[in-house]
């Protein structure tokens, strides 16, 4: 979401663009900086499973355009704290796109993901394939996604549900894999794997999925689903030897597997998540950015940038560690 806010302010200077974010453990100010200063943005700190707040949000600002990127995503942290999941991307979503509606806001895209279809071995998923999530991350966004349906169904709210691969690049928060086996191997540690490590990712780099957002602001539909994938597919064990092969400078096969630590699994896995996007290709875009170029930029960047968050170590462990959800107790 950080990459899109600095896009927007940069090339649309005559839009006021505002951020909101509830500023939890894994958001960093320091990826908004390049755009801070800019006239035509404003940083709001706010949450979204807030009625009132966000009612008067909408109120006070004019907003004309909604992106909802607002979500728990850490699947592994989902299987632990399933109703904090449930409260902040479904309660949180039903909060907003009521809002907007009531604020008669001209599009509302909703940010989804290729989890709510669950997991397939051969079957490629097109927009129409049937909901089948296997963890409550997917639950919770397939959920959100049912909420955002029914106000395009009963009021024709000019909402748009996109459903990604796996994004990466500089700005992650380090519990993704991506950026954790990178940190990792930074640090001279070993990549954690869960279960056999044959689990297959989809990855697309941070400025493809830019472009494919600012694609489907201009060009998407009212009341369509789009998915915005990529055939660029990794196994996550395989993802671990490349960027050894990349960090610590070795191709042999026993030094590789030095650097790799295999862990149990979490509880389900699913193998993959092959996705068509051709309706998104229908509207102009596809990726651009070749994994060898993406995946050197994220790598220079984690060297400089691993401490923009301040509790950035935990990420690191193989299970979560974390406590986001402690202002929930009670």
């Amino acid at each position: 979401a950080s990459h899109v806010v600095v896009s927007l302010v940069k090339n649309y200077p005559n839009y006021l663009i505002i951020n909101l974010d509830k500023l939890d453990y894994c958001a960093s100010l320091k990826n908004l900086e390049t755009v801070s200063g800019k006239e035509n943005y404003k940083f709001i700190r706010g949450d979204i499973c807030e009625p009132d707040f966000i009612k008067q949000l909408f109120e006070t600002e004019k907003i004309d355009i909604v992106l909802h990127f607002a979500a728990q995503t850490h699947v592994d942290l989902s299987f632990w704290h399933a109703l904090e999941f449930t409260y902040v991307n479904v309660y949180g979503t039903n909060v907003l796109v009521a809002a907007a509606h009531e604020a008669n806001v001209e599009k509302f895209v909703y940010v989804s993901t290729d989890e709510v279809y669950g997991g397939s071995i051969d079957e490629e998923f097109d927009e129409s394939s049937p909901q089948r999530p296997t963890n409550p991350y997917a639950s919770s966004k397939a959920a959100a996604e049912c909420f955002v349906q029914s106000y395009w169904e009963r009021y024709q709210f000019p909402a748009v549900i996109t459903r990604s691969s796996n994004v990466y690049g500089p700005h992650q928060y380090p519990e993704k894999v991506i950026p954790k086996f990178i940190s990792l191997l930074q640090q001279n540690r070993k990549c954690c794997i869960h279960g056999s490590g044959l689990q297959r990712r989809n990855f697309l780099y941070a400025t493809d999925v830019v472009e494919a957002f600012l694609t489907v602001l201009k060009e998407g539909k009212p009341g369509e689903i789009y998915n915005i994938g990529t055939n660029f597919e990794m196994s996550i064990a395989q993802l671990a030897k490349e960027l050894i092969h990349l960090i610590k400078k070795t191709s042999s096969e026993s030094e590789m597997e030095h650097w790799m630590d295999y862990v149990k699994d979490r509880p389900t896995n699913d193998l993959r998540y092959p996705m068509n996007s051709e309706k998104m290709h229908n509207l102009g875009w596809r990726p651009k950015v070749p994994w060898k170029e993406g995946i050197k930029k994220t790598i220079e960047w984690y060297k400089e940038n691993f401490h923009n968050w301040k509790n950035s170590e935990k990420a690191l462990e193989p299970f979560p560690v974390t406590e986001p959800f402690a202002q929930l107790s009670g």
